[in-house]
Parts: structure tokens; sequence; C-alpha cells
């Protein structure tokens, strides 16, 4: 994960979809909204999976940083042109993270 969390706790938004057969520049919009996401306050980052599902978890500080980031303009764009172009449908769920223990070999 890029700029993994530390401090708990913290909050995770997860992003599930199902693509549409379209792509029309959607590689090109996530890579950019990957580096806009980055650079929003609050931000402490993001792992993410895309196939046939994809799934996004974002990490930020606060919900109010998460309210930002929803409003960020270009991730408005970005918004409206997944749901005209490239999800058959997508859910959004903010969970707060109370803590985290992972391996690693």
């Amino acid at each position: 994960m890029k700029n993994s969390p530390t401090n708990s706790p913290y909050y995770a938004v997860i992003f599930t979809s199902e693509r549409t057969s379209t792509d029309a520049g959607y590689a090109d919009m996530a890579q950019a909204m990957d580096a806009l996401a980055e650079k929003q306050p609050g931000y402490l980052g993001m792992e993410s999976a895309r196939d046939a599902m994809g799934i996004t978890v974002s990490y930020w500080e606060s919900l109010e940083a998460i309210q930002h980031w929803k409003q960020q303009s270009e991730h408005l764009v970005a918004q409206q042109f997944g749901k005209e172009k490239w999800y058959q449908w997508y859910k959004v769920r903010i969970c707060k993270v109370e803590q985290e223990y992972d391996f690693s070999r």
C-alpha cells in the first residue's frame, strides 16, 4: 500500500464496482485520480485490485478529508464519467479503522 497508515484510528473508503465493457480513457483517469488523491490533505494511502470486480480502498485521517476529496473538482469530473461510461454499478462504504495488524515474510 502507498503511504501506509501508522496511527489509528483512521478511515477507510471502500469502493467496489463492476465495469462496463468501455475503456474510453478509464485507465488514464484512474492513474490521474490516484496521483491527485496522494496530494489531498488527510490522504494516507490506497490499495486497489481491478479485474471483473474492482475494489479500491483509500485511507484518510478524517471524515472531513474524505468529504473534501469527494467534492474535489477533478474528482467530480471522474465521478460523472464513471456514471456515464465506466461502471455498471458501484458501492462506497466508509469505515472507521480502530486497529490494524499485519504479517510479512
